[in-house]
């Protein structure tokens, strides 16, 4: 195993279906579903289900904490839960039948005080020499600097493990400022780094170039939703696009598109295919209904059909 990623502010989510959404009415919900979230804990499911293993380390409390502990254990999910007390939030994800719409509420974290800080931070510094990639992944709960994924990524850095941020807003920023060797921000954390409120497809690439040169990542991969995503290097841009596919839900399609990036990584594939792997992974969590994540069959479909693609282009 040489995979391990990291939960600050995991959630147990619920998923459900319902007819039709209406004010002020008792609304009768199907049987819901129950599954351990939060981007770390989620990169790492993701990575179970593609054949490979990895360390999920997560900070949990109360109840939520607990069934999340339970869930993962169901999976098979190699996990090390930091036990704090407040406890973990829920997620609520509702599909309305009659429209096809989902509502997705996203509650906000508990907060971690400092002894618990320090056991997630202790946590990193405990890394056996082993793991040579660290995906630091999801919103910080409250009560957490702005600045703690940069300081886990120079953690990482002094351990010789490359890490991999997927975060947003002022976390994102602050790791930038510090240096990442992996970022994957979307469109939108595009611009958050960019200072601005929206970029053009025109500004794209002129931005992450900056962002590169700058030295606020090593490699960005830029998510760009059903049109795949784009890597950029110091040396070199590049696009990845998937084929079209009927989609269910894209809950989970950014945690699934970092598993099979960090997977294939770790197996030793060069960039552009550990990309296609994680184009194809984010694409299969899309077909999927609810929370669910990517299915491993769609998944190498979607990558033998780049691969196709790519010979036929040259």
């Amino acid at each position: 195993m040489n995979i391990a990623t990291l939960t600050l502010n995991p959630a147990l989510d619920k998923s459900t279906s319902i007819d039709k959404l209406q004010p002020e009415k008792k609304l009768r919900c199907e049987e819901p579903n129950y599954e351990p979230g939060g981007g770390g804990i989620n990169v790492s499911r993701a990575i179970h289900i593609l054949g490979g293993e990895s360390l999920a380390i997560y900070a949990a409390g109360g109840p939520a904490g607990n069934k999340i502990e339970e869930l993962l254990k169901q999976e098979r999910t190699d996990q090390y839960r930091i036990h704090v007390e407040n406890p973990t939030r829920e997620n609520l994800m509702v599909m309305e039948k009659t429209t096809g719409n989902q509502y997705r509420f996203g509650m906000p974290g508990g907060n971690l005080d400092q002894e618990e800080l320090r056991k997630c931070i202790d946590a990193v510094h405990r890394l056996p020499g082993e793991i040579k990639y660290l995906v630091a992944s999801g919103s910080l709960p409250p009560g957490v600097p702005d600045d703690f994924y940069g300081t886990i990524a120079e953690i990482a850095k002094n351990k010789n493990i490359k890490c991999v941020v997927d975060t947003s807003g002022q976390a994102l920023i602050k790791a930038a400022e510090m240096g990442v060797c992996i970022m994957k921000p979307n469109l939108a954390e595009l611009s958050t780094l960019a200072g601005k409120k929206t970029i053009s497809g025109l500004e794209q690439e002129e931005i992450a170039k900056k962002i590169i040169s700058e030295g606020k990542a090593e490699t960005l991969i830029v998510s760009l939703g059903a049109r795949g995503a784009m890597v950029v290097t110091e040396t070199t841009i590049n696009y990845v696009v998937p084929p079209t596919v009927k989609q269910e839900s894209t809950v989970g399609a950014g945690d699934s598109m970092v598993a099979g990036i960090v997977l294939s990584l770790s197996r030793g594939d060069d960039l552009q295919d550990a990309v296609k792997w994680g184009v194809a992974a984010g694409t299969a969590a899309t077909m999927t209904p609810g929370t669910e994540l990517c299915r491993k069959k769609d998944v190498e479909k979607i990558f033998r059909w780049l691969k196709e693609k790519e010979t036929t282009d040259k």
